[in-house]
């Protein structure tokens, strides 16, 4: 299996180098490219970096890392989505910088966290959305938790590794200012207004929009030993677990409540829809990550079913119809990604829940830990894995590479092959079946676009 996702992974890639070399993305059916803004910013490249260290592509991820060096530059005059640019280019480059020890790539990441400096400079401290990387000019006041609240990872790392604080300070606050503003309840709604600060969709849920602030609570209190980070992930949790947790009896047996996380009104808690999605399949792996095994479990059992039922996962279901409400597949990974967490689980049981903690210890007599009880077995977690796998590339493979699916219900491809597959998708697939060598768990944590970030400092 190991293997095989390798060989999928260098399949894909070569399909991009041969057609969109260069650019963003391949367009897989046209055998053509797409760029995300009007320069290239080599999106594909600096995503795919790391996955190709861990799997051992040594060749490949060299070149790749000269190609990068010598010609990815971020003094162009256009403007970008801080949240984007971040996840991907600022967490690839941090990482692939701690994986190589290559300070030209530390340097990018540097000059590219100076010119999205300027996102901060709101009244509320709360990021605009877009900024000319050139001109450090601002645009779009309406923002989201999730592109506000998912950055402290990326520049947190930065501040830590240029010892500069500016970086630290201006992303926490951006977090901090999402958090001061939940509802008397908990809860954060969807859009808010960067300038007033005032909620302008009071829509609250686990999915997109939101997700990423909440695993950056709990990925920042663990990466960095953050307090405040730590007091605002229980606070949240605690009302997630109260309002978006919705236990469906399906089987008309208490002993058997499948776990879903609806959406609710910020203000009232009041149950606005069922539904439930691709992007939501992330969160057993924070559960998991937080010691909540027992949700973890029952939530990824949830996933699982819903992508039986369709024979991959649609974007977004009404989980009481079964209903799709959203059908494409976009190639995603986070069901891989809670996979992925709840095998390691399974297989090597928790770490300790913050880095004081587990400084120089791997927990437990003679190093043993003990699996938690709530989990299925790690057996069954890998063939989850495997059967998602099959069904991956039964799918969505082409010609020259891997395509989104415009419906889970017809299978019809689209003309996409968007960077994350790289980042996310294969590398989470080649680490559920790979040794547990290949990658310490216990030592890194993952930014929101898979990224690995190891504690150096």
């Amino acid at each position: 299996m190991q293997a095989r996702v390798r060989a999928e992974f260098l399949y894909a890639w070569r399909g991009y180098k041969k057609y969109a070399w260069g650019h963003d993305d391949l367009k897989p059916l046209s055998k053509s490219y797409h760029d995300w803004y009007a320069q290239p910013l080599l999106m594909t490249p600096v995503d795919a970096l790391d996955t190709m260290i861990l799997m051992g592509l040594k060749d490949e991820a060299t070149n790749t890392r000269k190609y990068i060096t010598q010609n990815l530059s971020f003094d162009k005059d256009i403007y970008v989505q801080n949240f984007e640019i971040t996840i991907r280019l600022l967490g690839g480059l941090l990482s692939s910088y701690q994986l190589t020890g290559d300070r030209r790539l530390l340097s990018l990441a540097e000059d590219l966290g100076n010119r999205l400096l300027p996102i901060f400079e709101s009244p509320t401290g709360l990021p605009y959305r877009f900024v000319n990387l050139k001109t450090g000019k601002v645009r779009d006041a309406k923002t989201n938790p999730a592109e506000a609240g998912t950055l402290l990872l990326e520049f947190g790392t930065l501040s830590k590794l240029t010892r500069r604080p500016v970086f630290y300070e201006k992303a926490k606050r951006a977090l901090v200012e999402i958090y001061k503003r939940r509802s008397p309840i908990g809860l954060v709604g969807t859009w808010i207004n960067v300038e007033t600060g005032e909620w302008t969709n009071t829509d609250s849920h686990i999915s997109g929009a939101i997700d990423s602030y909440y695993e950056y609570l709990l990925k920042c209190w663990l990466l960095f030993d953050d307090q405040d980070c730590r007091r605002m992930w229980l606070d949240s949790i605690a009302a997630i677990n109260t309002y978006l947790a919705d236990e469906l009896d399906r089987q008309g047996s208490r002993y058997e409540l499948e776990l879903w996380y609806g959406h609710a009104d910020m203000n009232t808690g009041v149950r606005t829809a069922p539904t439930y999605g691709a992007l939501d399949a992330f969160f057993p792996a924070v559960l998991a990550l937080s010691g909540d095994f027992d949700r973890a479990a029952r939530l990824q059992a949830s996933s699982q079913k819903m992508w039986r039922h369709y024979g991959i996962e649609p974007e977004e279901i009404n989980y009481q119809t079964w209903d799709v409400v959203s059908p494409g597949y976009p190639l995603r990974p986070e069901i891989v990604e809670s996979t992925y967490y709840l095998h390691h689980y399974a297989t090597l049981g928790p770490r300790p829940p913050s880095p004081a903690m587990r400084r120089g210890t791997r927990g437990g007599k003679g190093g043993q830990r003990p699996v938690p009880k709530q989990l299925a077995s790690a057996a069954s977690y890998l063939e989850q894995g495997h059967m998602m796998f099959e069904d991956f590339v039964k799918y969505c493979r082409t010609d020259e590479g891997y395509a989104a699916l415009k419906s889970v219900l017809t299978k019809e491809k689209s003309d996409s092959m968007p960077s994350f597959l790289f980042a996310e998708t294969f590398k989470y697939f080649y680490l559920l079946s790979a040794p547990p060598q290949t990658l310490d768990f216990d030592k890194v944590i993952f930014n929101t676009e898979a990224h690995p970030i190891r504690r150096t400092w």
